[in-house]
């Protein structure tokens, strides 16, 4: 038990002390924070593009800051503490939702799965969703992207999320896996690395891939305040560059291959589970293969929105989402 817990203290603190690019002399290169949701295998093209010097090669001194969830992230951006945010659109949705005048526009989508994993306590052969029936779950928060993709999955299978089992929302985001071996839930839902860990230190199983069972969802994007945007338009155009040069690798290579880039990422995880890692989200089809955000994505992003009782009213495609950036970098 004290392994275990002290191996995930261990893997964020060095997340939360993620950084990649210079504090000090930019080299004429212009300074840029990133503050993402999370630091995950899942966004491996992102961390791909900062070990390659993609962003270098687009003229960006990019600093990346782990925010620990998307309302973080969204208040980082408010404050003017990070000039980018990576999370899912939600957040922008809800901002817009309040009426905020300089509100935040997505700019390049990353994933079109979800990247999180269902552990079980227990080995399950021929899992159902049916089977969560009755049991306690490590969940996410309330509103959160990952949470309402996993009640999202729960509603396809005629489960009701409030009535059919019991979801604990009451740890924070990332803490869950460190929770999960001395609690009493059956279940609990992990991002990687923390999904494979647990199985590597005999503390869960994963028996389900939420980005499988929801299908293709615009789980995360890259969204900028508009003020920023368009006030930075080459900035925004130069960070897509480098974000799609780093899709364009992840889509092209190994596993192994992958794993070998992205391994001073994460220094407390060896070469080979990450690339055990790289691979699971390779097969189910995680990363696209360019960064445009289109609307259909978008317009089942809210229906998922609406049935989690989060959005009372739709907001448009046209004031959230630009293309322009992820069109051009991917040359269309």
């Amino acid at each position: 038990m004290k392994k275990i817990t002290s191996l995930f203290l261990a893997l964020l603190t060095a997340a939360a002390l993620t950084f990649t690019g210079c504090s000090g002399d930019s080299g004429g290169l212009t300074p840029v924070t990133l503050n993402e949701v999370a630091h995950s295998i899942c966004y491996a093209p992102q961390y791909v593009a900062s070990e390659l010097g993609y962003f270098e090669e687009e003229g960006i001194d990019l600093t990346v800051v782990n925010g620990g969830g998307a309302d973080k992230v969204m208040t980082s951006l408010i404050s003017g503490d990070a000039q980018i945010g990576f999370m899912g659109s939600e957040a922008s949705i809800y901002v817009y939702a309040e009426g905020a005048e300089d509100y935040v526009v997505n700019f390049a989508q990353l994933t079109q799965r979800a990247g999180n994993f269902l552990v079980s306590r227990e080995p399950i052969e021929d899992f159902d969703w049916s089977d969560l029936a009755g049991s306690l779950v490590l969940g996410g928060r309330k509103g959160g992207m990952p949470q309402m993709v996993f009640e999202y999955i729960l509603k396809k299978n005629g489960l009701d999320p409030a009535a059919d089992l019991t979801i604990d929302q009451s740890i924070s985001f990332g803490l869950t896996a460190a929770a999960f071996p001395s609690s009493d839930a059956d279940f609990t839902v992990e991002f990687e690395p923390y999904a494979t860990l647990l199985e590597q230190e005999g503390s869960g199983y994963v028996v389900a891939s939420l980005g499988e069972a929801s299908g293709y969802v615009p789980y995360t994007a890259y969204s900028a305040q508009k003020s920023y945007m368009e006030q930075n338009p080459d900035i925004i155009q130069g960070f897509t560059n480098a974000i799609q040069k780093g899709m364009d690798y992840v889509n092209s290579h190994s596993a192994e291959e992958i794993a070998a880039v992205i391994a001073p990422q994460f220094p407390e995880t060896d070469e080979a589970t990450i690339a055990v890692i790289v691979d699971r989200y390779l097969a189910q089809d995680t990363w696209k293969a360019d960064t445009i955000f289109e609307e259909s994505s978008f317009d089942l992003l809210q229906n998922i929105l609406e049935e989690a009782g989060e959005l009372s009213q739709r907001v448009p495609y046209d004031k959230l989402v630009t293309t322009e950036y992820a069109e051009k970098a991917a040359g269309k």
